[in-house]
C-alpha cells in the first residue's frame, strides 16, 4: 500500500450510497481494513476488490454535490475515496469504543445512533447502526485477541494513509461517543488513549477532546493543552496551534457533515480560549 496509489473500489451503493457512498480510497484487499470491509459490506465489495487488483480506477464525478479526487489545500472538492475511508474507519473505531467495557448495551447503541444522527444526519444513524452490528459479528467471529490485534493494525493503516488532521477528527468523534451518555468511563478513556497512540498522535489529544464543552476554567486550560501557570504567550501559541490543527477547511474534502462537525468543535475551542483570555485580562 503506497501513498501514490489511489485505489477506488465500487460497492453496494443501494445499501450505503447515501452516507458512506460508492467509492473507497486506501482500503484494499491487502489490508486489515479491507478484510473487515469485505465482511461488513459483503460480496459486492469483494467482487470489486478482486477486479481492482487487476487495475486501479480513478473516477471524478462533477456537478453539485459531486465527488472529486483532487488533493491538497483548502476549499477542495469532496474526495469520495477519502470520505469513505474516514467514515468506515470511524465506524470500526466506534465499535471498539462501544465495546470497550466488554458489553453492548441497548442504551449505548441508542446513544451512538443519536450521535450519528446529530453529527451526520438520519441516514447515517440507520446505515451506521447496521455497520456496527456487522462489526460486532465480525469481532465475535475473530475472538477478542485477534480483534484487538486487528484494531492496532487498522490504526497503523489509518496513520499511514490519512493526514494528521483527519486522524485528529477521528479522535474528536470518538471522544464525543465517550461523553455522549453524560459519563466518561475509565475503560473508554483507556481505549481512546490506545487508539490515539496507534494513530501516531500525541495522547494528550485525548484529554483535550474530552474537555471540550466543559464549563470550568480548568476544562478550558485542558482544551488548549496548557497548565494554568502557562505564560500569556504560551496560551496564545497553544491556541494558534489548535486552530491550525482543527480548522474545518482542512477536512472539507470529507464532506459538509464532517466539516460542520469540525466547525462546532472549533467553536468550542474558541469558547475555551475566550474563557482563559477573559480570566487573564488578555486581548
Amino acid at each position: 500500500m503506497h501513498h501514490n496509489i489511489k485505489l477506488i473500489i465500487l460497492f453496494d451503493v443501494m445499501a450505503f450510497g447515501k452516507w458512506i457512498g460508492g467509492l473507497f480510497g486506501f482500503i484494499n484487499t491487502g489490508s486489515i481494513l479491507g478484510a473487515i470491509a469485505g465482511f461488513v459490506l459483503g460480496s459486492v465489495f469483494d467482487a470489486f476488490t478482486d477486479k481492482a487488483q487487476q487495475r486501479y480506477v480513478e473516477e471524478d464525478m462533477d456537478g453539485e454535490g459531486g465527488y472529486g479526487t483532487h488533493n491538497g489545500g483548502y476549499g477542495q472538492q469532496v474526495n469520495a475515496g477519502a470520505r469513505n475511508d474516514f467514515l468506515f474507519s470511524l465506524m470500526v473505531l466506534a465499535a471498539q469504543m462501544i465495546h470497550a467495557d466488554g458489553k453492548i448495551m441497548h442504551s449505548e447503541m441508542e446513544m451512538v445512533r443519536k450521535w450519528l444522527r446529530d453529527s451526520f444526519g438520519a441516514t447515517a444513524a440507520t446505515e451506521g447502526n447496521n455497520i456496527l452490528l456487522k462489526l460486532f459479528d465480525y469481532k465475535k467471529q475473530q475472538g477478542e485477541t485477534a480483534w484487538q490485534q486487528q484494531i492496532r493494525q487498522a490504526c497503523s493503516e489509518m496513520a499511514f494513509a490519512m493526514p494528521e488532521e483527519q486522524r485528529i477528527q477521528l479522535v474528536a468523534f470518538l471522544a464525543q461517543i465517550a461523553k455522549a451518555d453524560g459519563k466518561i468511563h475509565q475503560k473508554e478513556v483507556e481505549a481512546l488513549r490506545e487508539i490515539t497512540l496507534h494513530l501516531k498522535l500525541n495522547t494528550s489529544l485525548v484529554d483535550q477532546m474530552l474537555s471540550l464543552g466543559g464549563s470550568t476554567l480548568e476544562d478550558a486550560y485542558k482544551v488548549l493543552g496548557v497548565s494554568s501557570d502557562a505564560t500569556d504567550e504560551e496560551v496564545r501559541k497553544a491556541y494558534r496551534k489548535m486552530v491550525i490543527q482543527h480548522h474545518p477547511d482542512k477536512v472539507s474534502n470529507l464532506g459538509e457533515d464532517v466539516k460542520e462537525a469540525a466547525t462546532k468543535k472549533l467553536q468550542e475551542i474558541n469558547k475555551a480560549k475566550e474563557m482563559i483570555y477573559q480570566a487573564r485580562g488578555m486581548n
